[in-house]
């Protein structure tokens, strides 16, 4: 897992008892996630699809062993709640929060970064480890296959119909991660590719990105200064939107002549990177890299 995911993890679910904690609770579950604990204020001692809910993070990690949180907590309460799962010494927190102020974000990333712990968001879909049959997040699993691809994606809806491909093409993955789609996340492109060059596991990296910011100009420069050993390919959304125009979510926004999704090809296939002009074309791109 290269630190993204723990090796084995044990998953606390911060809202268990809402509508969406319950149902990708359930979900998660079906997959074979272990989600040993839940946490709700006011409904210690209650269970949701036999799970048992505790008041905190604290007392699930205690009594559980919880080591990952992924949060189904409203943007107003969220902020709170990714420092109760700081304070508590997770491992991985998987933030699915979305409209989070970005100051909140700031904050809470910096306090995990000098911790040592991982930030997956927020408005992320979250990561799923095919191999482990270990999901935390809310991606639909029937698309994924174990194998040994990577995917680092900013866009949710892309990550499963790219995945969905690989899967027919018989290009399993080794693990998903979406990044996230505000302007503020934890993880970035850079360090999942760096955690993917480490995984012996991981024989190929998909890079899905979108119009808005310069994360994958960023990228790409690393690719090229770090002559990165395995073969990357990519997508990049949005060519059509105009400058101003606001594609999906807050993250994805074009302003002025940066980040445009011309200037984010030009910057990946300068560094060697191809970038596929359908999603269905990246299975394609993908085979004939492998050295597997």
């Amino acid at each position: 897992m290269n630190r993204i995911l723990p090796r084995d993890p044990r998953v606390v679910v911060q809202g268990i008892t809402g509508n969406q904690g319950r149902l990708h609770t359930e979900a998660m579950l079906k997959y074979g996630t272990k989600v040993v604990a839940g946490t709700s204020p006011g409904k210690r001692g209650q269970t949701v699809h036999g799970v048992p809910v505790y008041e905190t993070v604290a007392e699930a990690k205690e009594e559980q062993g919880a080591n990952t949180s992924i949060v189904f907590v409203p943007a107003k309460f969220a902020p709170a709640a990714v420092l109760e799962a700081i304070e508590a010494g997770m491992e991985t927190i998987v933030v699915i929060t979305e409209l989070i102020p970005q100051k909140d974000a700031i904050d809470f990333i910096n306090k995990a970064e000098k911790k040592g712990i991982v930030i997956v968001g927020p408005n992320t879909p979250g990561a799923i480890a095919p191999p482990i049959r270990a999901k935390v997040g809310i991606m639909p699993d029937h698309v994924f296959r174990p194998g040994n691809i990577g995917i680092v994606s900013r866009s949710g809806t892309l990550t499963y119909e790219i995945a969905h491909h690989l899967s027919n093409a018989r290009l399993g993955q080794s693990l998903c991660v979406g990044i996230g789609g505000d302007p503020i996340v934890g993880l970035d492109f850079i360090t999942v590719l760096d955690m993917f060059e480490a995984d012996p596991e991981t024989k190929g990296v998909v890079l899905i990105g979108e119009v808005g910011g310069v994360a994958e100009e960023m990228a790409a420069r690393h690719i090229a200064q770090s002559q990165y050993p395995k073969p990357v390919v990519a997508y990049v959304a949005g060519r059509s939107v105009p400058p101003g125009k606001r594609m999906g979510h807050a993250g994805a926004i074009i302003m002025g002549g940066e980040g445009t999704a011309k200037s984010k090809i030009e910057a990946l296939n300068k560094a060697g990177v191809p970038v596929a002009e359908r999603p269905s074309d990246i299975a394609a791109l993908m085979k004939p890299r492998l050295r597997i």
